[in-house]
């Protein structure tokens, strides 16, 4: 039997986690659980899984998980800090899923175990990249990609070395406006945005498809996870979202990682790592598909890429400040304060006053984004 935490287990990916272990019950032993402010869902939860620790971040909510446990004997907490000792609790693994930079304490504080943990928090490389990584090094943790991009490209490069590695390909949908003119997308709306064709996500993470900031972000995460250069990470708009990512290597050969657009997959493959288990996934239907179509990324409708890669390029706090502009961003399209076209641009102005200087703790780094986030906001109040 195994130990496992979740960080995150009343959202997509925590849910789509505790599937897969309800499946295979005997083989877990759930430590803790937490989620932001979901008491009820916790405690639920909680008590299905029978969790050590059940831990919701906003302290207000600590009367309702308590009450919710009743005389369960299941430990309830509340807060950061709590956030951060149920992470540290010693673990097979740990899955990092805690959406947005509440994320980075808590992955942080796993990491500082030297465990493994199957990371989902986007934030944790995008923002902090070389701070999270560096930690890794200096503790012995083992990070497993639970995005499935990058849970693909990990497939891929199995049991050859990145020496070898001619080309790393991201694979993505193109989001909801892929076929629309640029005249169209200016006049998006939020419930046209957060339609994804292929895959059931949150506002904001259908929003990041749908400029394909999503896309450059999971770029800067490749650049962190798989170190080849980012002369040899590129992104090829595939529809179908069946193939999730490819390997090219020096001999002309290229591995593929196909799969259903369904995320219990890359889950599945980071829990059994590095062997596999049973999912209820449906199989690939190819003849039923048909076909697989291949697209060259239009940085002028959707300059999104354009910015995460001179993000990454530059370094310092540009990735930091790049995240958290989108963030506050998408955050002013859904409200319907700005248009969709709007979002990038307002990215740019952010960066465009970007301060170079790199962060090396997790603290500056929670700086840098609550700057950029002002930054947004005072640009927000002269639309």
């Amino acid at each position: 039997m195994r130990s496992i935490s979740i960080l995150g287990a009343t959202g997509s990916i925590g849910a789509s986690t505790l599937d897969l272990i309800r499946r295979e019950r005997d083989k877990w032993r759930v430590v803790a659980l937490t989620a932001n402010s979901s008491a009820e869902k916790l405690a639920e939860l909680a008590r299905e899984f029978d969790a050590e620790v059940a831990v919701v971040s906003q302290e207000s909510n600590l009367g309702d998980l308590r009450a919710a446990l009743g005389d369960s004997g299941i430990e309830a907490a509340a807060g950061k800090q709590a956030l951060c000792d149920a992470a540290s609790r010693n673990v097979d693994l740990t899955v990092a899923a805690i959406v947005g930079c509440a994320g980075l304490a808590p992955t942080m504080a796993a990491i500082q175990q030297g465990g493994t943990i199957a990371l989902a928090n986007k934030e944790a490389l995008v923002s902090a990249g070389d701070v999270m990584t560096a930690a890794v090094r200096q503790y012995g943790a083992t990070l497993l990609p639970v995005d499935s991009e990058h849970n693909a490209i990990f497939q891929c490069l199995q049991g050859n070395r990145l020496s070898d590695v001619r080309w790393i390909t991201l694979t993505a949908s193109g989001g909801p406006f892929r076929t629309w003119s640029a005249e169209q997308i200016a006049l998006a709306t939020p419930a046209q945005a957060v339609a994804h064709p292929n895959w059931d996500m949150g506002a904001k993470i259908s929003v990041d498809s749908a400029t394909m900031m999503n896309k450059g972000l999971e770029f800067i995460e490749a650049h962190h996870l798989f170190p080849v250069g980012l002369n040899h990470l590129r992104i090829i708009v595939h529809p179908q979202s069946v193939i999730h990512s490819m390997v090219e290597y020096r001999d002309g050969s290229t591995l593929a990682q196909l799969g259903p657009s369904d995320m219990r997959v890359p889950i599945a493959s980071a829990l059994a790592w590095p062997h596999r288990m049973d999912s209820p996934c449906n199989p690939l239907d190819l003849a039923a598909i048909g076909e697989l179509s291949f697209f060259a990324p239009d940085e002028m409708r959707f300059p999104a890429t354009r910015l995460a890669r001179e993000a990454v390029n530059a370094g310092g706090a540009a990735p930091a400040m790049l995240n958290a502009a989108n963030e506050v961003a998408v955050a002013a399209f859904l409200a319907g304060q700005i248009g969709f076209t709007r979002i990038a641009a307002l990215v740019e102005d952010v960066l465009n006053q970007t301060a170079r200087t790199a962060p090396t703790t997790l603290e500056e780094v929670l700086a840098l984004d609550m700057e950029a986030r002002v930054r947004a906001e005072q640009m927000l109040e002269t639309v």
